[in-house]
């Protein structure tokens, strides 16, 4: 189940200052200017292991200059509708102001729990100051200070209490689900009516036919397994009507709660930057994942052609590169049921648990072989490795200096992982830790 928070305020008062703080990224732009944030972000963050998803709203604004005005408030209210939590964020240095008693109007309307992140509050007599928001209506706030960090953690605590506590599935049968995943128009829709024999999902040349994520049940040749075909993700700034924004979100929930992506490229256009986000995307939530390139047949072949569209696409998505690629039509039908036996495939590897003595058996011999650099004339030693009994491959290794084990080595770690184990399509994490 996922859930999500939504950041809401008038502008310039820190938003997207908060949004990087909680997805510790730096993917919101921030300028003192108001109004930089138009489009939502969207981002994915962590806390106390709970996972979640943050949208960056545009600044709520009422009778601005701004031609975008009526465009944002659309959206807030939507990212409103679609959270499962509010965060609403207010500027303590200029107090409460008419557009601040706009927004709580708007939220005190909303059933969803809301959170006043009363921003800037650096010193002691800010904390003073930041009692009249409490005027507002909106029940308890929470002095912080986005640029710092200061504040973040009680918030964090507080919203994550208010997730839904074991929220029901659309799915009952405990059966895998795979998400058909790609920008509008690549077949996705196509690619399913392929498999199962029926045009259940409409098909037209008109990119973003599809709005809703639609489950299909797909019980052949021995496979039993949900099959979620999602609208196209596009760029934000293509994001414009009401309806494409709930297929966005449903898309995002749908990657979410899947366990294997079937990231769908189209041939004729080669991997663009909109397939590297959704990749990232993908990547980001640790979800198995198989590459299909479809529209195959329509694309002038030499014998080369494979291996320079495989590496094309490896270069783009480095360093998570052991990823299954397939060149598929689903016109023709050509390799689509391959395409699902992969699926499977993957799936099984994602949920793959490796005995802790041959683990230990394989990669100590490979630390050995390739030991870890020493730092400032200190050796880092590490002795035992374990799978942890996480939803996803995790494993920890034990060492004596664990703080000084850098990313190029844990990298060596997980390709020695990859080389011993099967793994293909799933997102491995390596954990080092104080033996």
């Amino acid at each position: 189940m996922s859930n999500i928070i939504a950041i809401v305020g008038r502008p310039n008062v820190g938003k997207s200052t908060l949004f990087n703080r909680l997805t510790e990224s730096r993917k919101a732009i921030v300028d003192e200017s108001a109004g930089v944030t138009r489009d939502r972000q969207y981002g994915k963050g962590v806390w106390n292991g709970i996972d979640f998803s943050v949208i960056d709203t545009g600044g709520y604004a009422v009778n601005s200059e701004d031609i975008f005005e009526g465009e944002i408030r659309k959206q807030v209210m939507l990212a409103i509708e679609e959270s499962d939590v509010i965060l609403f964020v207010v500027d303590v240095e200029n107090g409460v102001t008419d557009m601040d008693e706009e927004v709580a109007s708007v939220l005190r309307r909303s059933t969803k729990k809301v959170f006043i992140a009363v921003n800037k509050v650096d010193n002691n007599s800010r904390i003073i100051d930041s009692h009249e928001f409490y005027s507002l209506g909106l029940g308890e706030i929470y002095c912080i200070s986005s640029m710092t960090g200061s504040g973040t953690g009680e918030l964090l605590d507080a919203m994550v209490e208010e997730f839904p506590k074991n929220a029901p599935e659309e799915m009952v049968e405990n059966i895998p689900h795979f998400a058909i995943i790609g920008r509008p128009n690549v077949g996705k829709s196509s690619f399913i009516n392929a498999l199962t024999g029926v045009d259940r999902n409409i098909v037209t040349d008109i990119a973003g036919t599809t709005r809703d994520s639609i489950h299909t049940r797909y019980n052949k040749f021995g496979h039993d397994f949900y099959l979620v075909d999602t609208a196209g993700l596009r760029k934000r700034t293509k994001v414009k009507e009401d309806v494409e924004f709930y297929s966005t979100m449903r898309s995002i929930r749908a990657i979410e709660d899947s366990d294997v992506c079937l990231l769908i490229l189209d041939a004729t256009r080669g991997m663009e930057s909109q397939d590297v986000s959704i990749f990232h995307l993908i990547d980001r939530n640790k979800k198995g994942l198989v590459i299909l390139v479809n529209k195959w047949d329509l694309v002038e072949k030499d014998n080369s052609s494979t291996i320079e569209f495989t590496k094309t696409i490896k270069e783009r998505i480095a360093p998570f590169v052991d990823v299954p690629i397939l060149f598929i039509s689903a016109l023709s039908k050509q390799r689509i049921l391959k395409a699902l036996e992969t699926a499977v495939e993957v799936y099984e590897n994602r949920t793959r648990k490796v005995r802790t003595s041959e683990l230990n058996e394989v990669m100590l011999k490979a630390i050995e072989a390739y030991p870890p650099p020493a730092i400032k004339g200190k050796f880092v030693k590490i002795k035992y490795v374990t799978q942890l009994p996480s939803r996803t491959p995790s494993f920890a290794f034990f060492a004596n200096l664990p703080q000084y084990v850098k990313e190029p080595y844990r990298r060596y770690l997980e390709n020695k992982v990859r080389e011993n184990f099967n793994f293909a399509g799933v997102p491995i994490q390596i954990f080092i830790r104080k033996k």
